[in-house]
């Protein structure tokens, strides 16, 4: 079976720096589909600037765009802290053995040993690590995550979870701190997230003085 690709994020809002890197992912890892799930109330952040509603509302409005792309609203209807790990135990409940892959920027891989239960995340899933180009593994990991290693695609088929692996992927010099940031200022972002999401925050003035 192919593997399922998991893009978790709390998406607020939603715009291609989330996007594109998936999309390299799921081509260069021959993944099945990208299953993109909005965090309801995101356990590591402050409350997010846009209600769940909204965000899982951006979300269903930008994965058109993308082909092979498909939203998850579990932890919305889920509700409580949106922790990772119970999301992939409800997943593997779904789907068996089939392989997930979780992805995930370096950065919350460096900090992956503060998340709630996080020793059980590579027991459910494959961890993907998108990183930029040219980024080296760095020779001493830790000693959970360097026997996880593999180098070839063809392993995360091989079994349901339990690899850790490294996949470049374009820069997007993108992010929804400064998205937030041009839109109270009332600047444009159009070109930075799809043009239904921009219609979206337009519409619903989402992140502007009087945000609702």
């Amino acid at each position: 079976m192919r593997p399922l690709g998991l893009l978790g994020g709390t998406f607020d809002p939603v715009h291609y720096g989330h996007l594109r890197p998936a999309q390299e992912v799921l081509r260069a890892l021959n993944l099945e589909e990208i299953r993109v799930i909005p965090a309801a109330q995101p356990p590591h952040r402050r409350t997010p600037a846009a209600s769940a509603e909204h965000r899982l509302r951006m979300v269903e409005l930008a994965v058109p765009e993308f082909a092979g792309f498909r939203v998850d609203d579990r932890e919305y209807r889920r509700g409580g802290p949106s922790y990772t790990v119970l999301t992939l135990e409800s997943l593997r409940a779904e789907f068996g053995a089939r392989p997930l892959c979780l992805l995930m920027g370096i950065d919350a891989f460096l900090e992956i040993e503060t998340w709630h239960q996080w020793t059980r995340l590579p027991e459910l899933a494959h961890l993907i690590v998108m990183q930029r180009p040219g980024w080296q593994i760095p020779a001493k990991l830790s000693a959970w995550a360097a026997p996880r290693i593999c180098r070839e695609p063809h392993a995360l088929a091989a079994s349901g979870a339990g690899c850790v692996f490294f996949q470049s992927v374009a820069p997007q010099d993108i992010s929804a701190t400064r998205l937030r940031a041009a839109i109270a200022r009332g600047e444009s972002v159009a070109g930075q997230l799809p043009p239904a999401v921009w219609d979206y925050i337009r519409t619903h003035r989402l992140y502007s003085v009087r945000e609702n």
